[in-house]
């Protein structure tokens, strides 16, 4: 048993410690961290936030963590980690990764609220914060580059939902320093509480997939901790974590001698708008071809001179759709974004507004809209492309393409318009105070004896 792919998962786990973090990956998850709580604080206003809310409320306990942005609102960890980890996917507007996956947000919620529950007994200092996270993201990370199969955008199951609750309770489990057996339970329990099938992307559902990740990840290594036992070779069972992926082929962990991070090896996508990744080459190439068909003129699309609009992208069949008649289904939309990004210039959190999504202009465009799927465009975040043609009605043709929007792993957002998303987006729910604090905070918190100040 000790030599199991899950044993070894749990020896890491458990023996890893600040030490074996890198500079570059303190910064790089620092800049997750400062993001997901901005996407978090500005989900907390949204209709399915306030349902999950209004739901955890018959739950009280002595013991309790806050949500996001609302001071006089506690809840027990469990579902503090629930409710704040809907929030930050409830508009799709957290980070993505390679193979596909929204890494934080599973990760995050669990960890601040387990770390204010610990507040009274113990600190929790900002470097245990960031070992913490960073173990949860490896473990997502290291599980999904055991299939060949999850590199390309998912077609059956949501990957936080698979992965993402096996980082939280991994990441728990540091929090919390589970010993080897009880790190392997956690494991075991958590697989248990794994997988969603993506037919319920675009709807309410799907920010829920995010908020179980966090509080199933963070149960599952309480009930460890208790003792509570699982298969302690789930992560080498076709039957356990291969039940996700029909070709998964688990591998063992680097040694922890000069552990290799995987965030140090790539980075992660900071997403502009709030919409499925696929649709920000879309955005990109639209803008482009926007600013060669107004050139110097009135700075307006000619509307009724339009056509038709050819999208190429990859056939990621849930993010085909030709009329969206709801925010969610408007933010897995390769039509929608095109479109909405060929009459602005440019795509917002406004973009998304019900005004916005049933103006007469945009449904005139999505009528002359089509999808073409190349056979090279791969349907991976790692390789798609998007090219956007727009020809008039006198022949003239005006063509954009992108391999690589603004934002990506291979062109990260610069410091300054991180900040701008953060102070945007959480300005929404705090003071312009607590927004810098916060920003302070988190760019020192290897600094921070006591995280709970978040």
């Amino acid at each position: 048993p000790s030599q199991t792919i899950t044993g070894n998962f749990a020896n890491v786990i458990h023996g890893l410690n600040v030490n074996h973090l890198t500079d570059q990956v303190i910064q790089r998850s620092k800049r997750m961290i400062l993001d997901t709580l901005g996407v978090g604080l500005l989900g907390t206003s949204t209709e399915i936030c306030h349902k999950v809310m209004q739901y955890s409320k018959i739950y009280s306990s002595d013991t309790s963590s806050t949500i996001w942005g609302h001071l006089d609102f506690r809840l027990p960890p469990l579902y503090a980690a629930f409710v704040n980890g809907v929030a930050v996917h409830s508009m799709d507007f957290d980070d993505t990764w390679h193979p596909a996956t929204h890494p934080s947000g599973a990760v995050l919620p669990s960890v601040i609220a387990l770390s204010e529950a610990f507040s009274q007994k113990k600190k929790i200092s900002g470097l245990d914060l960031l070992l913490a996270f960073n173990v949860g993201i490896e473990v997502q990370g290291r599980l999904l580059r055991f299939s060949s199969e999850a590199r390309n955008i998912p077609k059956r199951f949501h990957p936080p939902t698979v992965v993402g609750t096996m980082g939280s309770a991994a990441a728990c489990a540091k929090l919390l320093a589970l010993d080897q057996l009880k790190c392997k339970n956690a494991l075991a329990v958590a697989a248990s509480y794994a997988g969603a099938p993506l037919a319920n992307a675009a709807t309410q559902t799907k920010p829920l997939h995010v908020g179980n990740a966090a509080k199933h990840g963070l149960e599952a290594a309480c009930l460890a901790s208790l003792g509570v036992q699982g298969n302690r070779q789930i992560l080498d069972m076709e039957s356990g974590m291969g039940a996700f992926y029909s070709d998964y082929n688990p591998q063992s962990l680097p040694t922890l001698q000069s552990y290799p991070w995987l965030l140090d090896q790539q980075d992660v996508a900071i997403k502009r708008f709030p919409a499925h990744l696929g649709t920000h080459w879309v955005a990109d190439a639209a803008s482009l071809v926007r600013r060669k068909l107004v050139g110097h003129g009135n700075n307006l699309l000619p509307l009724d001179q339009i056509e038709k609009v050819v999208v190429k992208v990859p056939e990621v069949r849930y993010v085909n759709r030709p009329a969206p008649t709801s925010e969610h289904e408007a933010r897995h939309s390769f039509q929608f974004v095109a479109c909405s990004a060929l009459l602005d210039g440019c795509m917002s959190v406004e973009s998304f507004a019900s005004e916005h999504i049933h103006r007469a202009a945009l449904r005139e465009l999505l009528r002359k809209t089509r999808l073409e799927h190349p056979a090279d465009n791969e349907p991976s975040f790692e390789d798609l492309y998007c090219e956007v043609s727009v020809t008039l009605e006198d022949g003239c043709a005006f063509s954009g393409r992108c391999d690589t929007f603004y934002g990506h792993w291979r062109k990260p957002l610069r410091k300054e318009d991180l900040e701008k998303k953060f102070q945007s987006n959480a300005s929404q729910v705090l003071s312009a105070e607590a927004v810098e604090g916060i920003i302070e905070t988190v760019y020192n918190l290897e600094k921070v004896e006591d995280c709970s100040v978040l």
